[in-house]
């Protein structure tokens, strides 16, 4: 069998694959080791980046995702980055799907911030701040949505023209969209229950002082050592709660400066996403005062969250 991306799109409705990442979550028998980073050489253009993400129910299932960054794609008009992932049975090792790998990704990193959310963010939320314009604010928008009774969203982007396409985009789905300017950011934000951030900054764009009490911090962008969507003084303030503390604590600038920096410390993270799903620690409610609390999720990506979808893409469509 094999899934394109808009029918990998049509397997995966937002409710179950909340709900798929949730179970995996709280399963004992799931493996997913550390990804594979290997290095390429592509004569007379850039290196080239081979990325291998495995994971494994035992007796049940067998999952790699393989990305592909072929920088040097640019200037042939070809897209620098693709992927797949092949899904296997776990007892024959049989392949049994290929699975678009880009689909799938966009769909359970925005899964895996409402699943955060539904466990983080206050359950009154009601309007959302989008921080960023490109694909995966498609994704992150309904996908919030599905969580949390959301009655209007603002979004801004470096590029307002970017934010005016979006927001156009939503109203056309009946959704109360307007775009915010980068004049407006402060106030905006200071307002908002949710603030869900896709960007590629390298400096702060979010900061700590602006967020209201009660507001919820979804970062999905940061995913290197020098990029952060936020500052020290959010992570200070913040409950913090990531995917995976290995990938968080290596990946992404968001917690890596700071840390580097004297502001926290790594037990700052107070659970991971497994954690929370299992109930070793219950989120918002768990914490003092939590009606007021400020929170902050973290997502870097996990294996886990891809045989996930994958598994739930396959029985929706065998």
């Amino acid at each position: 069998m094999q899934l394109n991306a808009d029918q990998v799109r049509n397997a995966l409705p937002w409710d179950s694959l909340i709900e798929a990442l949730r179970d995996i979550f709280i399963r004992d028998d799931v493996r997913s080791p550390i990804r594979h980073h290997h290095s390429l050489n592509v004569p007379g253009e850039p290196a080239a980046t081979l990325l291998l993400m495995p994971a494994w129910i035992e007796g049940e299932y067998l999952g790699v995702k393989q990305v592909n960054v072929f920088p040097g794609n640019n200037t042939r008009k070809l897209p620098g980055l693709s992927s797949h992932y092949m899904l296997s049975c776990g007892n024959s090792g049989l392949p049994l799907a290929l699975l678009d790998g880009n689909e799938l990704t966009a769909r359970r990193t925005a899964a895996a911030s409402a699943l955060a959310s539904s466990l983080l963010s206050r359950t009154d939320a009601r309007n959302l701040l989008m921080v960023g314009a490109g694909r995966m604010s498609r994704y992150l928008i309904p996908a919030h949505m599905s969580v949390r009774p959301i009655q209007s969203v603002q979004v801004w982007n470096r590029n307002e023209a970017a934010s005016a396409s979006l927001v156009a985009e939503l109203r056309a789905s009946d959704i109360d969209a307007r775009v915010c300017s980068t004049a407006q950011l402060q106030e905006v934000a200071g307002e908002a229950d949710i603030i869900s951030c896709a960007t590629l900054a390298t400096e702060p764009v979010i900061f700590g002082d602006w967020l209201k009490p009660g507001a919820h911090l979804d970062l999905v962008g940061s995913f290197t050592p020098g990029m952060r969507e936020t500052d020290s003084a959010a992570m200070q303030r913040c409950a913090v709660f990531v995917d995976t503390r290995a990938g968080a604590l290596s990946e992404t600038g968001d917690l890596i400066l700071p840390i580097r920096e004297g502001a926290i410390r790594a037990d700052k993270i107070l659970a991971e996403l497994a954690e929370l799903c299992r109930g070793q620690h219950a989120g918002r409610t768990g914490l003092e005062d939590a009606e007021q609390a400020v929170t902050l999720f973290k997502s870097v990506g996990d294996s886990r969250e891809d045989l996930a979808a994958a598994i739930l893409a396959y029985r929706n469509q065998a």
